[in-house]
């Protein structure tokens, strides 16, 4: 999920707090959170989905209730909101590990690669 605008507005005194709201969502909905880490301006958020839950649903509640916490706390001046859309990819079993690393080593991995050039390679 991307920040409106990418601007850089995920500040690092709060975004563990936002991580761990954005897992209660998602824990909420009877959801598996995994791992919710990421940059300034984007999360990455991964999820053992069951069938049962339509990702688009799980995201617009993640979206509609972190934009609310983010709002409440006023954590940033005027309103936050995220972008419109968000990029979703399965997984294998086997790749677990290499996802769940990728994810938690977001700012290393952000000084090699922007992330525009990162999701491009993605699609």
């Amino acid at each position: 999920m991307a920040v409106k605008g990418r601007e850089n507005l995920i500040a690092k005194q709060w975004k563990h707090g936002l991580h761990k709201y954005i897992a209660g969502i998602i824990k909420g909905k009877e959801q598996k959170s995994i791992i919710v880490n990421g940059m300034p301006d984007h999360i990455h958020v991964f999820i053992g989905l069951k069938p049962s839950m339509a990702i688009s649903d799980l995201v617009r509640d993640i979206k509609n209730n972190s934009s609310n916490f983010i709002n409440e706390k006023k954590f940033v001046k005027g309103r936050f909101s995220w972008q419109e859309g968000y990029g979703a990819f399965s997984y294998g079993h086997s790749q677990i590990e290499s996802v769940y690393d990728y994810i938690l080593k977001q700012e290393e991995h952000h000084k090699k690669r922007m992330f525009r050039e990162e999701y491009l390679d993605l699609l």
